[in-house]
């Protein structure tokens, strides 16, 4: 019983080490030292207690989105949803809150668990919040339909009309009908 006070097992006290597992909770174990720098950084800081962060800050924060004016552009053009809700670029999140950003021909959606102002790095960004978001499309599927080598040249009419009708099947053209 005694070894197990000395080497911090046995208590809640923090060791040599770093503290122990009763002190740091289920979601933050086995995290790199210099990634828990960063986080209590981020926290310092951000806003005190109770205080909220602006929804456009927090989504460029958090990398969502690569700059703090396309956040706003995002908001402004309803875009962003935080609990069901379009919102403008100054509404004020809160923990807990469900932010919804469609942005690059993706929805992404995340639980918001830390606040923060300032950017940070991705591996701290990522503690930031919860990802729910569905897988992205394979690569396969995004592929554009048409790409031509370089120096080929125009499409000849034949080329033109298989482009068409590749574009056709796969939905994604507004070509004419076919007059079958």
């Amino acid at each position: 019983m005694a070894d197990e006070h000395e080497n911090g097992r046995g208590t809640a006290e923090p060791t040599a080490d770093g503290p122990s597992e009763a002190t740091v909770g289920p979601e933050t174990t086995a995290v790199d030292p210099a990634v828990a720098a960063a986080i209590a950084a981020a926290e310092a800081a951000g806003p005190a207690d109770g205080a909220s962060v602006r929804v456009d800050s927090w989504i460029w924060a958090v990398r969502l989105i690569k700059t703090r004016s396309l956040g706003a552009t995002a908001c402004k053009g309803g875009h962003v949803r935080v609990n069901g809700q379009n919102v403008k670029p100054s509404h004020s999140l809160r923990i807990g809150d469900e932010v919804r950003l469609r942005h690059e021909g993706r929805e992404r959606i995340v639980v918001v668990k830390r606040l923060i102002r300032k950017r940070v790095g991705a591996p701290v960004a990522i503690q930031c919040y919860v990802d729910n978001s569905p897988p992205p499309p394979p690569r396969e599927a995004v592929a554009p339909i048409g790409i031509r080598d370089r120096g080929t040249g125009r499409p000849t009419k034949r080329d033109r009309r298989e482009l068409e009708r590749l574009r056709g099947l796969m939905g994604g053209g507004a070509g004419r009908p076919s007059q079958h």
